[in-house]
């Protein structure tokens, strides 16, 4: 038996999203977090979005993070990480010429999809804002 076969309590199968700034698929969910692996194409970028209920830990595991994080700005390469607190407006790019694959930690009381407040996206017809 497998190490993933003998962990009970977690969705082993992925369900990749495709988005026209890449893909995300969530690796594993439990009670207050969410496990996921985003990767974002060269020259793209997601929404700027808040979240009220959860708090993000983004881990890169190949490419160059640009983060907007509040007021700061920061890049980040493979093997860095960096901390999204709730409530703080953030964005996630890829200034990179190869694709950007991270992993997001998601924790707190909510982590439903309906939490992402959009305030600004280029894909304004598949990420709709959310009021």
């Amino acid at each position: 038996m497998s190490s993933s076969e003998a962990f009970s309590g977690a969705d082993t199968a992925a369900s990749q999203k495709l988005r026209p700034w890449g893909a995300a698929s969530v690796l594993e969910e439990g009670r207050r977090y969410k496990i996921k692996r985003v990767e974002v194409k060269p020259g793209h970028r997601l929404s700027l979005q808040t979240h009220q209920h959860r708090n993000e830990h983004w881990i890169v595991v190949s490419g160059t993070a640009k983060v907007i994080c509040g007021s700061e700005e920061s890049f980040l390469a493979t093997n860095q990480s960096t901390y999204i607190p709730a409530c703080i407006t953030h964005r996630l790019e890829n200034p990179g010429t190869i694709p950007l694959v991270l992993i997001e930690v998601q924790s707190g009381e909510y982590l439903g999809e309906d939490d992402i407040m959009r305030l600004q996206s280029d894909y304004d017809e598949y990420d709709s804002p959310k009021k």
